[in-house]
């Protein structure tokens, strides 16, 4: 079942940005995972705005594979820096309908 990553960060040292923009999208690739989104413009249109910098949407094609991103060891030290740089929020959606209502996506089980 295909999952996605949501990554919201709030930048407070861009000093790990220009080595992790380059690298680690070779990483998620290696997971069978590709970036839909990473961007900084933000626009709330309803609710409280965010105070981040930027969000990242990725796509993977199972937990297992997001799992085996997230504790790859090649990727370690770019989290390590993005987490000591950043105040970041992951979140983790599957490609299911809670409702159950949208024909074209599978029913929340």
């Amino acid at each position: 079942m295909t999952v996605y990553l949501i990554a919201d960060v709030k930048v407070t040292d861009d000093a790990w940005i220009p080595e992790y923009a380059t690298k680690v999208h070779d990483i998620v690739a290696k997971h069978g995972g590709k970036y839909l989104s990473r961007s900084g413009n933000i626009e709330t249109i309803e609710g409280e705005g965010l105070d981040t910098t930027l969000i990242a949407l990725i796509q993977f094609p199972s937990r297992e594979a997001l799992d085996a991103f997230a504790s790859d060891p090649e990727y370690a030290p770019f989290g390590k820096a993005r987490q000591e740089g950043s105040v970041s929020r992951f979140h983790v959606i599957d490609d299911t309908d809670l409702a159950g209502a949208i024909p074209y996506l599978p029913a929340a089980g």
